[in-house]
Order: C-alpha cells, then structure tokens, then sequence
C-alpha cells in the first residue's frame, strides 16, 4: 500500500532568520497513530541560471560558501524575492552576479532542493545569447568572481569534483536531458 499523508496536529514557528524561518509540526503517522514532532526549513523558492554566450561559454561564478567553509564554482542563481516571478528573480541573479544579460530566457524546469526538510522549489532557467552589458551589481554580502568555461567542459569538471553544489549539477542535468541527445 502507498504512503499517505500525515496529518498535521500542531505547527509553529521556532525562529525566523533572514533567508529561513524554521518550524515545527507535530504530524500523526497514518500507519501508526502516533505523532512525532519534524523541524521544517521554511525559505522562499530559489532560482539558477545556465547562461550560455554565442560561443558556447557558460558563464559561471566562484563564490566563498559559509556552510562549507570553502569556495565553490557554481551558476548564478539566488532568492525568488517575495515582488519577483521566477523568471524575473532569474534575469535579475544573472545581471546583478555576473554583469550579463540573456538575449532568451528558458525554464528547463524545477527541483525540490531537500523535501525532507524544507518546503521551497529551485527553478532552473537557460539564458541563451548571454552577453556582458556593464559590471556585476553585487551586495555586501556577496565577493563574486565571474568565470566563463566551454560548455564542453561541464561534464569533466563535475566528475573531477570541480563543481560540487548540488543544485547546479542537477540545473545541468536538466539542460543535458533536454538539450543534447544521447
């Protein structure tokens, strides 16, 4: 028999944070009858962007990551502002991080980053024609190095650990499975 939902008894916010809120639901187990409490991150939806110049570059940024304490090479991306659609947060994380802007804008589609614990959505969009139109717009928490890498090199620099954020291998994932026949 398949899962069903558990119902929620209880639910209330722990603490808000400035990109999270965390909270907790007491939900009762169909199976069993008992309740247990689960800790939920609550954030707004994110966007990440694969910009591709006409030349077949991605467009890619190296950034200091708190929660690993190292540097990652990643593709824009960001929060999904509460006034923003995603495509527009996505237009708006590629500008602001990089400096570029796309000549189109494609949805490849969404992830659900950690549905065990949080409730938010990744959108993941394809800037085709992306070309440099002025400097990045970085804010005082960001320190952004804008990097671009053949396309042809993606593939190489996931297996050899070179990106590891999860969110932009499963973004070209995605762009493979859509884009490129196999």
């Amino acid at each position: 028999m398949p899962p069903k939902a558990w119902s929620i008894v209880s639910t209330h916010l722990d603490k808000s944070c400035r990109v999270f809120n965390l909270r907790t639901d007491r939900a009762r187990s169909p199976r069993t009858g008992n309740a247990h409490d689960f800790f939920v991150l609550e954030s707004p939806s994110w966007v990440n962007v694969i910009p591709l110049t006409l030349e077949k570059e991605v467009v890619m940024v190296r950034q200091y990551r708190h929660g690993i304490r190292d540097v990652t090479l990643e593709i824009p991306g960001g929060l999904v502002e509460d006034h923003d659609s995603p495509e527009e947060a996505a237009r708006r994380e590629l500008l602001e991080e990089t400096g570029y802007r796309e000549g189109s804008l494609i949805l490849l589609g969404s992830v659900h980053p950690n549905p065990a614990i949080q409730n938010n959505i990744c959108y993941t969009f394809l800037a085709k024609d992306v070309c440099a139109m002025g400097v990045q717009s970085q804010d005082e928490r960001e320190d952004i190095e804008v990097i671009l890498r053949p396309l042809a090199e993606i593939p190489a620099l996931i297996r050899n650990g070179a990106i590891t954020h999860s969110l932009v291998i499963a973004a070209f994932y995605r762009y493979y499975m859509e884009y490129v026949s196999i």
